[in-house]
């Protein structure tokens, strides 16, 4: 792909600003395992242990948010996940594209010569 541009269906796009670079990483560190653990645990202090009868503070509740916030980040973290991993399969999927064109290039150029 060039620097200057990005072909996409025959349209240019203009250079990603560093801006939409750094947001670009976004999904993939809301849908890394740290943060998914994290959030897990932090579901489990807030959620269950109050659950079980075990006290936490109201600081720790005001902080770490409510459960309705932690399964809410949560599903945000598995809708990155998938969305990171769609974007991975499709690219896979235009790289054996533009091999198979190619090939097919290749055996039409064969055949056309003959």
């Amino acid at each position: 792909m060039s620097t200057v541009s990005q072909m996409v269906d025959g349209q240019d796009l203009p250079t990603p600003t560093k801006i939409a670079k750094v947001l670009g990483y976004v999904p993939r560190a809301l849908s890394s395992k740290p943060h998914i653990v994290f959030l897990g645990a932090l579901g489990i202090y807030l959620v269950v242990l109050p659950l079980a009868g075990i006290h936490v503070s109201a600081f720790s509740e005001l902080v770490g948010g409510n459960y309705t916030n932690v399964t809410s980040d949560l599903g945000a973290c598995i809708a990155a996940g998938g969305t990171v991993h769609l974007i991975s399969k499709n690219r896979e999927h235009r790289r054996e594209i533009e091999k198979l064109h190619e090939l097919i290039g290749e055996i039409h150029e064969k055949v056309t010569a003959e």
